[in-house]
C-alpha cells in the first residue's frame, strides 16, 4: 500500500495538500515515536492497508494515539467483511484502495479535523 499511498500524496499535492507517507513495516513493535512524531506534525492521520481495519495497523495507529496524542484517524482497508478473489485492480477498487480513494479519504480527514478545530477553538 506504500506505493498506492505515495501515488496518493502527489495527487493531493498537485492540489496544494502536503502530506507524508510512512512506511509501516511492522505492526509489532509499533513505531510509536514516528507515529506521535507525525500526528504532531499533520494533526490528522490516514492509515492504509490491504488487511480488515480491525486487528491490523490502523486499530495499531489509533490505539498509539489514542493513549499519546488523540487526532483524527481513518482507516483505509477492508471494512468488516470477507474478501473475495480476484484481479488485484479490481479488488484495490472494490475495497475503496485504490490512490484516489486514499487521497479521497485524506480530504475527509482535513476537513473533519477543521470542523473538530472549529468546535473546540
Amino acid at each position: 500500500m506504500v506505493g498506492m499511498a505515495l501515488e496518493a500524496s502527489d495527487m493531493l499535492k498537485r492540489e496544494g495538500i502536503s502530506a507524508s507517507v510512512v512506511n509501516m513495516h511492522t505492526i509489532k513493535p509499533i513505531d510509536q515515536e514516528t507515529i506521535i512524531a507525525e500526528a504532531k506534525r499533520t494533526g490528522c492521520v490516514v492509515t492504509a492497508e490491504e488487511h480488515s481495519i480491525y486487528g491490523g495497523l490502523g486499530g495499531a495507529v489509533a490505539k498509539v494515539l489514542a493513549e499519546h496524542y488523540p487526532v483524527m484517524v481513518v482507516r483505509v482497508g477492508t471494512q468488516d467483511t470477507f474478501g473475495e478473489s480476484g484481479k488485484p485492480h479490481a479488488l484495490l477498487k472494490k475495497y475503496g484502495m485504490t490512490p484516489e480513494a486514499i487521497a479521497d479519504v485524506a480530504r475527509r480527514a482535513i476537513r473533519k479535523k477543521k470542523s473538530l478545530a472549529s468546535l473546540t477553538g
